[in-house]
């Protein structure tokens, strides 16, 4: 699968868990660790979980599987690493506190919400 359609994926199976603030960042040519973030917001440390189990299981359908995952037995934030993308789930005041998004802020993004995903 390609990476940028994975991202994607990735994007909206966290959407069908009801994961907020779900952007993905093109980091082609700025990073040379990975080409996209996913980065998403869940309520709680069982709800990042199962953010995190459901994109885990759906992408493994697809033969695509994490080659690390981290963060896990917290669930406050949970690094799903593809090599090519990362997904990021944070509990919303870890994800302020990190906050990834001023890091990255300059590169382009795509938010992904109910309105505007496509299958």
């Amino acid at each position: 699968m390609d990476t940028k359609i994975a991202a994607k994926k990735a994007a909206v199976l966290a959407l069908e868990k009801k994961a907020e603030n779900i952007e993905i960042y093109d980091l082609r040519g700025v990073s040379n660790v990975t080409d996209y973030f996913v980065i998403c917001s869940g309520s709680t440390d069982v709800h990042c979980k199962a953010i995190e189990g459901h994109i885990a299981v759906e992408l493994k359908k697809q033969t695509v599987r994490a080659n690390h995952v981290e963060g896990h037995s917290s669930g406050r934030w949970i690094l799903m690493d593809y090599v090519d993308f990362v997904v990021h789930i944070f509990q919303p005041q870890v994800r302020e506190y990190y906050s990834l998004e001023r890091i990255w802020g300059d590169v382009q993004r795509e938010e992904i919400t109910e309105e505007n995903y496509e299958d």
